[in-house]
């Protein structure tokens, strides 16, 4: 049975499993979530606690968060390098910096993007600010963790590479590198020339229209 991963191409959560699948070559169905496909919508919202995505299907058996469809995958699909390493404490490694670059890069660029969303009234300003210091001070120390290496953990592209490349592509459009973070954005550069990664910023393209902040004139 072809596995289905419900999803939309432009939300940045969904990129991380995306990019997993197209690493290993495992074959799946994407099932598009917008309101061209009412059904789809339906499924989410029974799939996923507050009907976010994405979500995959495997048979009987659902799986929600991006991470844990990741670990799903390395489990039960597929016959390229895990995403996660076997070796546990390089397991330990991939993890953390998964970890890092959803809760302090990916989350607080989804706050502020969030917050342009929201009407005058109900926008929350200190709320943004927070975020932006908190990307900036993640930064900051991604720039020093990444010295020296090619990809975020363990010597390969890991699970930690698949939580990067949303967190950053879209946060360098809410925060910019700019030329603070030469390190980070050389990362980031490569992350945008891996195959997998060029794909779904691809996939992407024909939405970003929908960036509520405006999308830049590159990548």
């Amino acid at each position: 049975m072809t596995l289905e991963l419900y999803g939309h191409p432009f939300a940045s959560f969904v990129w991380k499993p995306l990019i997993a699948l197209y690493e290993r070559g495992i074959p799946f169905t994407f099932k598009m979530i917008d309101p061209d496909h009412p059904e789809n919508q339906v499924r989410i919202a029974a799939l996923s606690p507050t009907g976010q995505f994405p979500a995959l299907i495997d048979g009987d058996k659902e799986i929600t968060q991006s991470n844990a469809v990741i670990e799903y995958l390395d489990l039960f699909h597929g016959h390229g390098m895990p995403m996660i390493p076997d070796d546990p404490r390089q397991a330990l490694e991939a993890r953390m910096m998964a970890d890092v670059f959803d809760d302090y890069v990916h989350v607080q660029m989804q706050r502020i993007v969030g917050d342009a969303l929201r009407s005058k009234e109900e926008r929350d300003p200190r709320g943004v600010t927070d975020a932006h210091a908190l990307m900036d001070r993640s930064y900051a120390w991604l720039e020093l963790r990444l010295q020296g290496k090619q990809w975020a953990a363990c010597g390969r592209f890991t699970i930690a590479d698949c939580a990067a490349a949303p967190a950053l592509f879209y946060g360098d459009w809410v925060h910019p590198m700019a030329e603070r973070f030469p390190v980070l954005a050389a990362y980031r550069q490569r992350l945008l020339t891996r195959p997998s990664v060029a794909r779904v910023v691809d996939e992407a393209r024909p939405y970003r229209r929908f960036f509520p902040l405006g999308a830049p004139d590159r990548d």
